[in-house]
């Protein structure tokens, strides 16, 4: 527990509290019977919370003090899936117009009430690896086929990676995003070649990555340089395998004849929901005339590979050939380090040791019963691994940079915000924040996971990929949206409408009496307790040199507690 004697001594000096003063607060930690695997304090509680969840609260951290990581995590895992596409069909039963705006309410809904936290909180780290966007034109048009796809990755956020790929793969939403969908063989005479799109992607972004690793993800290297996982043979060869996938139970026409290729269109028409096309919702369908049956294809070449030279003999159908190759990449031995490596890099570090990394991915490759791909057993090797749960000294490279989306969270779940009729109408953080759940800019996310930005990191080697969309602008654009969050869309704030999202301030209150309990309340919830003494020492000045007469003047007290420390460095890095 990080609370100084230095501390205890500023609230002698500065406010002569009496010993008493302190009692019942969360200045010492109350008394649990702990857990043998912990947490041990209510700061390694809220510092788990913060990586397992979009924000600690009070509550929340008290109840993980009392059940311990275990039944936290088992809780977890049997929470239902609170989904994005049901929230949005019940506003289009209720005669709502429903927009990618809906959408944006549905992620915040879930992403601050949602009692499966730690669920939606992976699935956020998988629409960051397996990205679409509503930037695209198609998908933008397709609302709560977007919605289903985020779904899709809170449905198997715990389930297995090759089972997810899978589902990935022939999702309408990705086949429109990256072009499989209708991709077609080759045909000379029509100078027709299969779009590689997909092809690339899925090894580049979600599964191996561009070159070769050793188990702890380290790079290798071969004559100084190293060593790819593909070629450009590779990538063609993936990309025949890709051909012949078309909308599910394309409609006949109204003369009884199935639909041609080029025109078949989403359908059937008995669907719940007029407006949308039940097609979007389908895994896509073979059509095997347009696929490249007849072709070899050179798939990716690794020791232990099952198919002869790497090779996918031809004569397949699409399914057959389909899912021999993503088996082949599903044991690829790049797979483990590169997901346990992106999974990290979300929840807890820009940058893992190689152990830790390869403490996941052997967790990945093997959950203890023989079963590879198990993301469940993957993501509970990543938040209790000893790096995770372990505080990073200042001298170390662990931690991170808050996302902004993250920071809003955190305030929102800190406060409990709410508008009086339960919904989140945060329809365009991307303007503020720079970042939107399924609003990337590419295929390549808001940011790189090995970005590293130029000076200091970069010469060290450090990557720290949330500085991608760190600017000039989007550091004035967060705190300027931080401070409307907080001084201005307060509870009781009579400038306020009934649909606004507003923070709970009224058990704040009391504490901004007391400088001290107060900022220690927030070392706690924000920063896990890991405020430096200086920091500590500054804002207790400044709140006891606040003016403190009335509630307006103790609101004020808190209101500038929270947004200093929101906007502060050491807020910003997360430890």
């Amino acid at each position: 527990m990080k609370i100084l004697f230095g501390r205890l001594a500023l609230a002698t000096t500065i406010l002569a509290f009496t010993s008493t003063a302190w009692a019942g607060d969360h200045v010492f930690d109350s008394g649990f019977d702990d857990h043998a695997e912990g947490p041990h304090s209510d700061a390694a509680a809220a510092r788990f919370l913060t990586q397992a969840t979009f924000g600690p609260s009070l509550a929340e951290i008290s109840r993980l003090r009392r059940i311990g990581y275990n039944a936290w995590l088992a809780d977890q895992a049997a929470q239902p899936a609170s989904h994005e596409r049901s929230y949005m069909e019940n506003q289009q039963a209720a005669g709502l117009d429903v927009y990618q705006n809906s959408r944006q309410e549905a992620w915040w809904l879930h992403a601050i009430t949602g009692p499966d936290q730690l669920r939606q909180r992976v699935a956020f780290a998988l629409s960051e690896l397996f990205v679409i966007s509503d930037q695209n034109g198609d998908i933008d048009g397709q609302p709560i086929a977007t919605a289903a796809y985020y779904d899709q990755l809170t449905d198997n956020a715990f389930g297995n990676y090759r089972s997810l790929l899978e589902k990935v793969t022939l999702s309408p939403v990705m086949g429109h995003y990256l072009s499989m969908f209708k991709n077609r063989k080759p045909d000379a005479e029509e100078n027709i070649r299969p779009d590689e799109n997909y092809a690339r992607e899925i090894m580049q972004l979600f599964s191996v990555g561009l070159v070769q690793l050793n188990a702890d993800g380290s790079v290798q290297m071969s004559g100084g340089q190293a060593v790819p996982t593909y070629n450009q043979d590779t990538i063609r060869g993936f990309a025949h395998v890709f051909t012949g996938w078309n909308w599910a139970n394309c409609p006949l026409d109204d003369g009884g004849q199935w639909w041609e290729w080029e025109y078949c269109p989403p359908g059937p028409v008995d669907w719940p929901n007029p407006g949308w096309n039940a097609s979007w919702f389908l895994p896509m369908q073979a059509w095997e005339s347009y696929h490249a049956s007849a072709e070899s294809k050179q798939l990716l070449n690794y020791p232990g590979v099952n198919l002869p030279a790497g090779l996918l003999a031809g004569g397949g159908t699409a399914a057959s050939d389909l899912g021999s190759a993503l088996d082949n990449i599903f044991h690829h031995p790049n797979v483990g380090p590169f997901i346990a490596s992106r999974l990290i890099k979300r929840l807890v570090t820009s940058n893992p040791s190689p152990a830790y990394v390869g403490r996941v991915a052997a967790m990945f490759a093997n959950n203890g019963l023989g079963v590879r791909g198990d993301l469940g057993a993957t993501v509970r090797a990543v938040l209790m691994d000893t790096e995770a749960r372990n505080l990073p000294s200042l001298a170390s490279n662990g931690g991170k940079l808050r996302e902004p989306l993250l920071r809003q969270s955190h305030l929102w779940r800190a406060m409990s915000a709410s508008a009086d009729d339960g919904r989140y109408r945060e329809w365009y953080s991307d303007y503020y924040l720079g970042q939107a759940a399924l609003r990337s800019p590419t295929v390549f996310n808001f940011f790189l996971p090995s970005y590293s930005p130029p000076g200091e990191l970069y010469a060290l080697g450090l990557s720290a990929p949330e500085f991608q969309i760190t600017t000039d602008t989007t550091i004035a654009s967060v705190a300027n949206l931080l401070d409307s969050k907080t001084f201005w869309a307060w509870r009781g704030n009579p400038w306020m409408d009934p649909e606004d999202v507003v923070i709970n301030l009224d058990t704040e209150l009391p504490f901004a009496n007391n400088p001290v309990r107060l900022i220690d309340r927030y070392d706690l919830l924000f920063m896990n307790r890991t405020m430096s003494d200086s920091m500590f020492n500054t804002l207790v000045n400044y709140v006891q040199a606040m003016v403190n007469n009335d509630i307006d003047d103790r609101r004020q007290r808190v209101q500038d507690a929270i947004w200093l420390i929101q906007t502060s460095p050491e807020y910003a890095i997360e430890r």
